[in-house]
């Protein structure tokens, strides 16, 4: 068979888009298309690859904008629900961070705590439509009299608001065990002692990251599904680190790279950002994201054909290990075989069980390839790309 070269731009895909005629389809579905016809022909076929996850993001906030009052304040404190949001911006901004815990909650004193309440739910009930208590405070200036402001709210009733995350989307994560004797309570979940159980948090094959490992089509202005809405990477995320090992097929052996992003909340939905609660550790919010990956050329059909048996989950003591900063993998796992349920580890079968959801990310992934396929969503090219590691 003759070898077969494709080279398409952002602009010609575009154009496919807007013509109803762009060959669309999941990242799942194009591990079997490269697999039956190699990437050459899959280049050939597929425009676009559709890419999803679903998981607690940590590194989540909301910018708010609360509008001025009459007379006018400059708070410098701000509470939602009882969640301190950050007030050390201007007059009436405020940054509401996901893992932020309600002012009264007993936090870890009747240990594990359950931290039903925190940043991540106050930004789940504002696209939710509920209403939230806004408290404001100040010391008082000429120019901003007031001293205190108090009013229920819902997203309309703010002049601004967008999601800001700083970090999200990682590339790779670790699998987590306890090699202690104790039950522990982490962001990772319950560990139970002796490595009785582990944990894992990734979409695998579907992982935005994963199917573009060298960030070619991925960077500053790319557009995304965010949250339910549309949103847009505006830089590599806080921690985003290329260099870790790679297998032969360049996917990362760990960590890897990160994303910052941003979005409308008004255009979001409840549906894919939800509060969460972490026994024993503190709130946080779980974001649905969805990336779109150009099919440019041979290569990039390779890349996306990534399937669940070809990512390695490096497996990380959470009980000594991670709590002392050393963190060092103490084997690597596929991902196919965590989401079966069960790995081998130092010579014992041990449970698994995903913080991510994979029917998640999957609704993501479908939902953002019908709104190509409807003319919808077009792909941002990225004004520059992410920092990476030569192509071997």
């Amino acid at each position: 068979m003759a070898e077969v070269h494709v080279r398409k731009t952002f602009s010609e895909i575009n154009q496919k888009i807007r013509e109803g005629k762009a060959v669309v389809v999941t990242a799942d579905q194009m591990v079997d298309i490269v697999r039956e016809c190699g990437p050459g022909e899959a280049a050939q076929k597929v425009d676009v690859v559709t890419t999803g996850t679903f998981g607690i993001m940590c590194s989540s906030g909301a910018f708010l904008n609360f509008g001025h009052t009459k007379p006018r304040i400059r708070a410098n404190k701000v509470y939602l629900n009882g969640v301190e949001a950050y007030a050390g911006v201007a007059a009436v901004d405020c940054y509401v961070g996901a893992t932020q815990t309600k002012e009264d909650d007993p936090f870890n004193k009747v240990f594990p705590g359950r931290f039903r309440y925190g940043g991540g739910h106050v930004i789940e009930d504002l696209v939710a439509g509920r209403e939230v208590l806004l408290q404001a405070s100040s010391y008082g200036t000429d120019c901003y009299p007031r001293r205190t402001h108090e009013a229920p709210m819902r997203l309309d009733d703010f002049v601004d608001a967008f999601l800001l995350c700083p970090r999200n989307c990682y590339q790779n994560y670790n699998c987590a065990v306890n090699l202690s004797q104790k039950t522990i309570y982490t962001y990772m979940g319950v560990l139970r002692p002796e490595a009785s159980n582990c944990t894992y948090s990734t979409a695998g094959q579907l992982s935005p990251l994963l199917n573009d490992p060298f960030y070619k089509t991925i960077g500053m202005g790319t557009r995304i599904f965010l949250g339910g809405g549309i949103g847009y990477v505006i830089g590599p995320g806080t921690q985003h680190n290329p260099s870790v090992p790679r297998t032969g097929n360049g996917v990362v052996m760990g960590g890897a790279g990160t994303l910052a992003v941003r979005g409308d909340l008004r255009q979001m939905s409840a549906n894919f950002l939800r509060g969460a609660a972490l026994t024993g550790y503190g709130c946080s919010l779980s974001v649905g994201i969805g990336i779109p990956i150009p099919i440019l050329d041979e290569q990039m059909a390779k890349f996306t054909a990534v399937s669940d048996k070809d990512i390695l989950i490096p497996v990380v003591d959470y009980g000594e290990d991670y709590p002392r900063g050393e963190g060092r993998p103490l084997a690597h796992v596929t991902c196919a075989d965590l989401k079966r349920g069960e790995i081998m580890f130092e010579g014992k079968k041990v449970s698994s069980s995903p913080l991510s959801s994979y029917s998640k990310a999957l609704e993501i992934a479908t939902i953002l390839k019908e709104w190509i396929e409807a003319g919808r969503f077009f792909l941002g090219e990225p004004q520059d790309t992410l920092p990476s590691v030569p192509i071997a």
